[in-house]
């Protein structure tokens, strides 16, 4: 396969329990910070609360925006865009002179049920408002869309937790084959009790900070965000004058065919990936400065994982962020990837918050302090269910030595 050509990213968005903006969670991370605890938004009939990463109700929903009734994923998408228009140095008013497109992934923020709709039905209310105004309420491609009065495409991509960087794969796509001029893309999700009980019933969830890729890991915890990107052809980033943050430099999907919850347990999937991205992007493995792996802190998935990336990448630093802001879903590749693209950027990684015990089973172990890495290429990888296995190739923009 011939490498494809480098997509700019000119602005990045991003919030999550880490912080209300991409420098403010960079500041967390590289603090070594963390707070989980029991969900606030929502009740469940259950004894014990597991603890979650949720966004305080604060910080939202810039000015600009002018829907305040759409619902929370959407709120979250809305933010990180404004975010990442303000990053890219753009207006409102310069999207609409140039072909602009929308691409989210997300998991809770596509689905057309929503539990305030069906008790109202049940009951013999009258819902608020009608199934298809609330799906397209919901919906945080349409509402960026409708909010930024953009004419190009949307795709929403529900992949399970890969369709945040699925979406950053196709837009950058878009990209390419001169679709569009820009993109907004990456991914959003909210804590809702559907999934929150949906993943309790699977016995995943642990009742304490998740532990990454540690001895002692018990599962996961759950939390909520959003990343968005700008994505730009290389002739508006000359015309408009942009800085770009960085570079999509491949893309890589594949999926295990092997079981709805649980990895493939050779990684084949997860190699496949990652052997089409490197191919796209024309980087090799020794230029791979680190690696940001999915690291649910799940027994399954961080054996899988360690495997991989000490058969393909041995002694390349990695490490999982998921310590500091929790599963976030289908907004978990996008979230991801900008903090790669910050710490390429930055020239140092965070510790892997949780590790402390290395698992004897696992052929290799995250990074646990913050470590200095040189390089102008990083990983990011997403395993989801379904045995959807999505992997970024990610730049700083630089010229390769």
């Amino acid at each position: 396969m011939m490498a494809s050509r480098p997509v700019a990213i000119a602005g990045i968005g991003c919030l999550c329990a880490a912080g209300l903006s991409l420098p403010e969670c960079m500041n967390t991370l590289y603090a070594g910070r963390r707070q989980p605890a029991p969900p606030t938004r929502f009740t469940f009939d259950q004894p014990y609360a597991f603890p979650v990463f949720e966004i305080p109700d604060t910080g939202f929903l810039p000015e600009r925006v002018k829907d305040t009734r759409v619902l929370r994923t959407a709120q979250l998408a809305l933010t990180a865009a404004v975010e990442a228009l303000t990053n890219a140095g753009l207006t409102t008013g310069q999207l609409k002179n140039i072909n602009v497109g929308v691409c989210i992934g997300t998991n809770v923020g596509s689905a057309m049920n929503n539990e305030a709709f069906y008790r109202d039905t049940i009951e013999g209310c009258d819902p608020y408002i009608s199934p298809v105004d609330r799906f397209q309420m919901t919906n945080p491609t349409h509402c960026i869309a409708a909010e930024f009065e953009l004419g190009g495409p949307c795709q929403t991509v529900v992949n399970a937790c890969s369709a945040g960087s699925d979406a950053l794969g196709l837009a950058a796509s878009w990209i390419r084959s001169g679709v569009c001029d820009a993109v907004i893309a990456g991914g959003a999700d909210e804590l809702y009790r559907v999934t929150y009980t949906g993943f309790k019933s699977l016995f995943i969830n642990d009742k304490s900070p998740c532990k990454p890729f540690d001895a002692e890991r018990n599962g996961l915890n759950l939390g909520e965000g959003a990343a968005v990107f700008i994505l730009v052809a290389d002739k508006l980033l000359h015309d408009l004058n942009l800085a770009p943050r960085g570079v999509i430099l491949g893309y890589g999907s594949a999926s295990d065919a092997f079981h709805f919850t649980k990895p493939r347990p050779d990684g084949r999937g997860l190699i496949l990936a990652l052997e089409e991205a490197l191919a796209e992007s024309g980087v090799s493995a020794s230029d791979i400065a680190f690696i940001n792996a999915h690291g649910t802190g799940t027994r399954d998935n961080d054996l899988i994982e360690s495997r991989v990336l000490n058969t393909l990448f041995p002694g390349v630093p990695f490490l999982s962020t998921k310590g500091y802001t929790g599963h976030t879903l289908g907004a978990s590749g996008a979230i991801e990837a900008a903090f790669t693209i910050a710490c390429l950027n930055k020239g140092q990684v965070p510790s892997c918050i949780g590790f402390r015990s290395p698992d004897p089973d696992l052929p290799a172990a995250p990074v646990d302090k913050n470590t200095s890495i040189k390089g102008w290429a990083a990983i990011s990888e997403t395993l989801a269910f379904g045995g959807n296995n999505a992997v970024l190739i990610l730049g700083t923009g630089e010229a390769p030595p």
